[in-house]
């Protein structure tokens, strides 16, 4: 049986992963999955080598007192590919964990792709230099991704941004409001804290303090991430407006439809957030070590990818220092009284997401079809997804 072996190392990483499966499984049947992934690639057939919350780490001060457990992960999991000696590796963003694992395999014969570019064009360009003989694809989520990496001489495809077919944009507002038993005319705010420990841990007490310091009172709605749901639900029991947690995928998107305004952490959450329309303030904090390296680095004017695409900042951010309470709160506030302001965000969004789209087919169609033509079998069913975009709508950061 021809073996598909699969890395994700965090929450998103899992959902696109679980996405390329099911169209992966729909074209060819007889393909068999091997890995490391979460609950969503679980629930398609994966049994993961171990549970990915030991790879969602962020930030370089976080990382070092566990380099020692990240390298024995490593060849655990180089150990188990070589063992499997599956017909194609994807490795699926994580570019920490994945890139080092197509490094060490580097010599091994199978085909591999990398699923999701690393953004190299935000910061530390010069690591391209390291990438050619990694993969043999490289799937891009964004469409200037490409022309990025032709000019260091390395092929790349951009497939579409998987966010589009989540669903995060079919919510029903009443249907949350009943379940909650929130009345009609309450004001609810959505927070996104992060599915990484050390996200939550820095966000959860600004978000609990601006709320703190809204004028008027909201109903605050936390989704809860797999890998950190019980430190949010430890952290966030003493708040003085105890939040609506919430734990399944259709729920969180009844909460997006139901939302007055969102408090998100930079990231996809931002894509599915306007996605179902909602009004959004991008917040975001590192450590201050890692944050002092990082600004040195980073070549990008924005950390949305909203705002990436659109070139300009539709989507207000309050990042690090300016990641304060009393700024947050001033923010939110606004977003929750100014109809403008609202309406202008929800333009923006629908310019963005247009630029997310595929050339033809879905995102995870796309990429299932550049996995499957590396087996030199023609997947069931024609697609014009593998052939190139006009990659002159957005510009290269």
């Amino acid at each position: 049986m021809t073996l598909i072996y699969l890395i994700a190392g965090e929450q998103s990483g899992d959902a696109i992963g679980a996405r390329l499966m099911e169209a992966i499984a729909a074209r060819r049947p007889d393909i068999a999955f091997a890995g490391i992934g979460g609950d969503a690639m679980a629930e398609r057939g994966l049994t993961s080598l171990f549970p990915i919350r030991a790879l969602a780490l962020m930030g370089l001060l976080e990382i070092l007192p566990r380099i020692g457990e990240l390298r024995g992960l490593l060849k655990r999991t180089v150990a188990d590919i070589e063992a499997r000696a599956p017909d194609i590796l994807v490795t699926i963003d994580s570019p920490g964990f994945t890139l080092r694992v197509l490094k060490a395999l580097r010599p091994a014969a199978m085909k591999r792709a990398h699923y999701v570019a690393p953004q190299v064009w935000a910061w530390r360009e010069s690591r391209v230099k390291h990438y050619p003989g990694l993969w043999d694809e490289l799937l891009c989520l964004l469409p200037f991704e490409p022309a990025f990496f032709a000019r260091h001489g390395l092929a790349a495809r951009f497939v579409g941004h998987p966010v589009l077919e989540s669903g995060a944009g079919t919510g029903n507002a009443a249907r949350f409001r009943g379940r909650h038993a929130i009345p009609a005319d309450a004001r609810i705010l959505t927070l996104m804290p992060g599915s990484r420990q050390t996200e939550v841990s820095r966000l959860l007490p600004v978000l609990e303090a601006t709320i703190r310091l809204l004028p008027n009172r909201v109903v605050p709605v936390v989704p809860l991430a797999g890998p950190v749901e019980e430190t949010v639900r430890t952290r966030t029991a003493s708040w003085p407006v105890p939040p609506i947690l919430v734990a399944n995928t259709q729920d969180k998107y009844d909460a997006f439809a139901a939302s007055d305004a969102a408090l998100t952490k930079s990231g996809t959450s931002t894509l599915e957030l306007a996605l179902a329309n909602v009004p959004m303030l991008v917040t975001y904090r590192i450590n201050p070590v890692s944050h002092q390296i990082a600004k040195r680095l980073i070549k990008v004017k924005y950390a949305s990818i909203l705002n990436l695409l659109l070139d300009r900042p539709a989507i207000p951010e309050l990042l690090q220092y300016d990641s304060r309470p009393d700024r947050l709160a001033a923010e939110v506030h606004r977003l929750l009284t100014d109809s403008d302001a609202a309406a202008a965000q929800r333009q923006g969004f629908a310019e963005a997401l247009a630029l997310l789209r595929p050339p033809s087919g879905s995102p995870s169609g796309c990429a299932a079809d550049a996995v499957l033509s590396m087996l030199r079998s023609r997947p069931n069913g024609s697609s014009n997804c593998l052939a190139s975009p006009d990659e002159t709508t957005v510009a290269v950061p």
